[in-house]
């Protein structure tokens, strides 16, 4: 997840802690844009060596949370909580593949573009993001210089 935008840029479900799981996730942010600071826990699969080198590759700062302290990754843990509470524990899911789909689709279609965040002014990631986007536009435009308009 973004921090600044909210916007869950990579992810993965699994069975396991595969690192290919998240190695592939982090790709998958990473083809949307590069982060200054990837902050996880210590799991195996963000402390491997394939994850650790694809981000000093990118130029990427590495964070983690100290052992056992998991408000030290609150943004991750609160994402985890809102997707099992408006997704996970609301669905029956028939299979692993329906659960992949489904939980895809609420961080695409709902988390992502639908849902409003009050720290980004009840404005959703997508939106916030795009005006953002916009702001940055209208700086350079005008050789950052805020216009009366």
């Amino acid at each position: 997840m973004d921090v600044f935008t909210r916007i869950i840029r990579g992810w993965n479900l699994s069975r396991s802690l595969a690192i290919e799981i998240s190695v592939s996730a982090l790709e998958q942010a990473l083809s949307k844009g590069v982060c200054e600071i990837d902050h996880s826990d210590q799991g195996i699969q963000y402390a491997c060596p394939a994850y650790v080198q694809k981000l000093k590759a990118e130029g990427i700062s590495i964070g983690m949370a100290e052992v056992g302290e998991s408000n030290q990754n609150g943004f991750a843990e609160r994402v985890i909580r809102t997707i099992k509470e408006e997704e996970v524990y609301l669905s029956e899911y028939r299979s692993f593949e329906e659960a992949r789909e489904r939980i895809g689709e609420f961080i695409e279609a709902v988390y992502n573009q639908k849902r409003i965040h009050s720290s980004l002014g009840y404005l959703t990631p997508s939106e916030f993001e795009e005006k953002w986007k916009e702001e940055q536009t209208c700086l350079v435009q005008n050789n950052g210089q805020i216009s009366d308009g």
